[in-house]
């Protein structure tokens, strides 16, 4: 197959890959980007979840064809260039939001992706954008709890940007 580029984490990619490659395995066996993971391999567990022009998809599912073009962002991308973490990193750890920890990049990305469209979600919302995520060792109240305060604290930071 041509090769295909793609923006990942604000960085330019070209690669070479195979038709039948999901732009899960591009991520991690052609690029190194190991926090996204495999989980089910059929979309149903959210443990692959990455965000693809501001949508949250489950990678284990696009072709990475599909993705020529694409600007995609992966748990790796979301902390800062220095070393802070993101908000919703830093919530699902004080929050106790993390357990075994394979859920963790595909549930925070599915939230970046709820909190980039709407800044100030309900319960309600974060329970259903995180619908498509699941998590066998937390019980999820601590998750959408995490969620929430994040939201709360880039709210904050938003509003003292604006002034």
């Amino acid at each position: 197959m041509p090769g295909l580029k793609l923006t990942i984490n604000g960085r330019v990619y070209q690669v070479d890959v195979s038709a039948d490659t999901t732009l899960l395995e591009l991520l991690r066996d052609y690029l190194g980007l190991t926090g996204t993971k495999e989980g089910c391999g059929k979309g149903e567990c959210g443990a692959c979840t990455v965000i693809m022009d501001g949508l949250a998809v489950d990678s284990c599912l696009i072709p990475a064809a599909k993705a020529d073009g694409a600007e995609i962002l992966t748990i790796e991308g979301l902390a800062s260039p220095d070393g802070r973490l993101h908000p919703l990193q830093e919530s699902f750890i004080s929050e106790g939001a993390v357990q075994c920890g394979f859920c963790t990049p595909g549930m925070i990305m599915s939230a970046k992706a709820l909190l980039d469209q709407n800044p100030y979600p309900t319960r309600e919302e974060i329970k259903v954008a995180l619908s498509g995520n699941l998590c066998r060792c937390t019980g999820y109240a601590k998750i959408i709890t995490a969620v929430e305060k994040a939201a709360a604290v880039m709210g904050t930071e938003a509003d003292k940007e604006q002034g």
